[in-house]
């Protein structure tokens, strides 16, 4: 969720920068271009104020006899262009120079510089030039007309280059993007540190939803800080939690009382049918219906106390020889298998792995069973353990009819059956309370076919963790 909201928040915040960065750089810029339009202007004024006092013809027809002011012009001209390299001019209305430096500058017929002293003849200065950005090498041209007695009698021209003051430009805006990226630094900091404020309870509670959605009911969120709002709906959660976990409680206990509580009837029931029984023909169809009845009846209420007491229980978890337990049961199983007529054989070499021994076995008792009942005469069941990482495996195969699809899907359901097994003997928890003894360890229960083609038998795969489980 935060590579989601941070780069949108990200986003934002460049925009908002930019929003206000941009036009601060444009400001800078013509900051920069007015200052230097100012300082033509001045400098147009002073020589205006020089040539409308130099006694030259109006028609433009230069004197023979030396005018002292037209000579004081010159120089500052010259001067004014040694020390700035500003090209600068006064021309009469003819446009003809009085004076201009460099001596070999003159007005063009047309272009910039011609179009600023038509505008200065109209009695006004010239309009402030374009704006000039970092990337052009355009020149600064400014116009002030000369007038004398109410009539403009010349034109002071300037030609400046712009060099130093596309420089200062670009250097006020190295100082606003060096201001932006530090603002933008500490903004992507304030977004990563606003980020996890929002997110940390968020992390926490989809943490232990996860827990608890894995069978470890007594996770809780913890007090994580953040908005207002979060912090109510931790609290609102581990509310929900603790009347969840009040329910199943509940059902647990009533499965395990009711289980409890009806097997005394019932074992008093079956007494009082052997004893009716014992007054029947023996090959009476009945009583011998009845009493399998019965008999699968107390079945089924001792797996579902078993079901309610390993779901309730606590593991005991060890560090243990995952082979040598599996090894153990192989042995245990293998009369079994024998007097059926299977072959159980086993691969078992030492691997270790965390669970509860009593747990395990009993779940590899159910698992083991349900191979051999289903495997026919003369097949066979291999029992492999081996590790991967930070698992430890132990895989029971066996070439029986196996199971479809859907039916896999469906395997370790509470009192499911495949349709096809119904006949055999079980009640179709042995599943379901061997996956509840390994989830309370941190381990797991998994199906899949053995073979593709026929028997395809069951892959049951049996994991429990190398290191120390969180549960």
């Amino acid at each position: 969720m935060s590579s989601r909201l941070l780069p949108l928040l990200i986003v934002l915040m460049a925009a908002v920068l930019l929003a206000l960065g941009v036009p601060l750089a444009v400001s800078v810029a013509g900051a920069e271009q007015q200052k230097a339009v100012v300082d033509r202007i001045d400098d147009t004024a002073r020589f205006a104020a020089l040539a409308q006092f130099v006694t030259d013809g109006a028609s433009g027809s230069r004197r023979t006899v030396p005018d002292e002011r037209l000579e004081t012009l010159r120089r500052e001209l010259g001067s004014y262009h040694g020390v700035y390299g500003i090209r600068a001019g006064v021309f009469y209305r003819t446009g003809v120079p009085m004076a201009n430096a460099p001596d070999d500058w003159s007005l063009p017929a047309f272009g910039e510089v011609r179009d600023a002293f038509d505008e200065a003849l109209l009695s006004r200065r010239s309009h402030d030039p374009e704006q000039v950005w970092p990337w052009q090498r355009h020149r600064l041209v400014v116009a002030s007309p000369v007038i004398r007695d109410g009539d403009v009698v010349a034109v002071v021209v300037t030609d400046s280059p712009t060099g130093q003051m596309r420089s200062r430009t670009l250097h006020g805006w190295l100082l606003v993007g060096t201001g932006e990226i530090a603002a933008m630094l500490l903004a992507v900091g304030a977004a990563l540190r606003l980020t996890g404020w929002v997110l940390r309870p968020v992390r926490i509670l989809d943490a232990t939803t996860h827990d608890i959605a894995t069978g470890r009911l007594k996770s809780r969120v913890a007090a994580a800080g953040g908005p207002p709002e979060l912090q109510r709906l931790a609290r609102s959660f581990n509310e929900m939690a603790d009347n969840v976990e009040d329910v199943l409680e509940q059902q647990r206990a009533f499965v395990a009382d009711a289980s409890h509580q009806l097997r005394n009837p019932l074992s008093a029931l079956l007494l009082r049918i052997e004893l009716l029984a014992l007054e029947l023909p023996e090959d009476n169809e009945e009583i011998a219906s009845v009493r399998t009845e019965g008999k699968r009846l107390a079945q089924v209420l001792d797996d579902l106390l078993d079901l309610a007491l390993a779901e309730h229980a606590e593991p005991d978890l060890k560090l243990i020889d995952i082979g040598e337990l599996a090894a153990e049961r192989v042995a245990a199983w293998a009369p079994a298998a024998e007097a059926k007529g299977v072959r159980l054989a086993g691969d078992c070499p030492a691997t270790t792995g965390w669970a509860d021994p009593v747990a395990l076995s009993s779940a590899l008792d159910a698992v083991i069973d349900n191979a051999v009942k289903f495997t026919p005469g003369g097949g066979s069941v291999e029992v492999t353990v081996s590790f991967h990482r930070d698992t430890s495996t132990i895989v029971v195969a066996d070439h029986g009819p196996g199971l479809t699809d859907e039916e896999i899907a469906r395997v370790g359901d509470r009192f499911w059956r495949s349709g096809r097994h119904q006949n055999i003997k079980g009640s179709g928890l042995g599943l379901s309370i061997s996956r509840a003894l390994l989830a309370a360890g941190g381990g797991s229960i998994s199906y899949a076919r053995h073979r593709e083609e026929e028997p395809r038998g069951l892959r049951v795969t049996v994991a429990v963790p190398r290191s120390v489980p969180t549960v």
